[in-house]
């Protein structure tokens, strides 16, 4: 289990009065008083923050993956429970749904996590603080920042309440989006969907992929993921939608 004993990184200088007022209304948002203030604060640091001494600045970035593999131990948790008879490829789609960045974003803005974070004056004109992938960011680093405070049981409490509604939109498994997008190929005469890699970016530890699909006859469309795997789901999510945009329905 973490311990209280303020693990964050970087330097120790108190935080203003602006920024203690609005971490205690966000602690009152989440339900959490955090004996080591720090976590907090890291993790709602963007990496675009620099003060004078650019090493000194540590981002959500590391809180962001232990909160990652945090919330997909919860939500793991929580499917076998509620779906006691479902089969693993089941829960492996409802699981994959519920700890997507639209899931992640869609809590952070429930809390306006967006009003909370701490962004270069750069990112915030650029509309960074709406940004959903930065919002998704910051939600899994939250999820990490609890674990390391106060442990599992902590950032459960905050897990439980905020994704039950999620759980509940939709009491039958989400359709796995590459297979839906064969099925629209199939039904139409068309070749199956052919993916292909764009890009792999990001340090070895923790790449990022960028995969394109196309179907015959329509423009390809690209997705982004940790894996491969997610990138391509992100890709015939992408398609699919616009294909169903233009009329395609079915």
């Amino acid at each position: 289990m973490a311990s209280a004993d303020a693990r964050a990184d970087g330097p120790t200088d108190g935080p203003s009065n602006g920024e203690a007022s609005q971490r205690a209304e966000l602690e009152r948002r989440i339900g959490h008083r955090f004996a080591a203030p720090r976590l907090l604060q890291q993790a709602l640091t963007h990496s675009s923050v620099s003060g004078t001494d650019k090493a000194e600045v540590v981002s959500y970035e590391r809180l962001e993956f232990l909160g990652d593999r945090v919330l997909g131990l919860i939500v793991a948790d929580l499917l076998l429970e509620r779906f006691p008879d479902e089969p693993e490829g089941a829960l492996a789609r409802r699981h994959a749904f519920l700890v997507s960045r639209e899931a992640l974003a869609e809590v952070a803005r429930g809390l306006e996590l967006g009003r909370f974070l701490r962004v270069s004056k750069g990112e915030a004109e650029a509309g960074g603080r709406a940004n959903p992938s930065m919002l998704a960011d910051v939600c899994e680093a939250l999820i990490g920042a609890l674990y390391r405070d106060a442990g599992l049981e902590s950032a459960r409490s905050f897990v439980l309440p905020r994704w039950e509604p999620l759980v509940r939109q939709d009491r039958k498994p989400p359709q796995d989006s590459k297979t839906a997008l064969q099925e629209w190929a199939q039904g139409r005469g068309l070749p199956l969907p052919s993916y292909s890699e764009v890009e792999r970016s990001g340090p070895a530890h923790e790449p990022q992929f960028t995969v394109a699909v196309e179907v015959s006859g329509h423009r390809p469309e690209q997705g982004a993921g940790r894996s491969k795997r997610l990138a391509e789901q992100d890709a015939a999510t992408r398609l699919l939608a616009r294909l169903r945009g233009d009329g395609g329905q079915g």
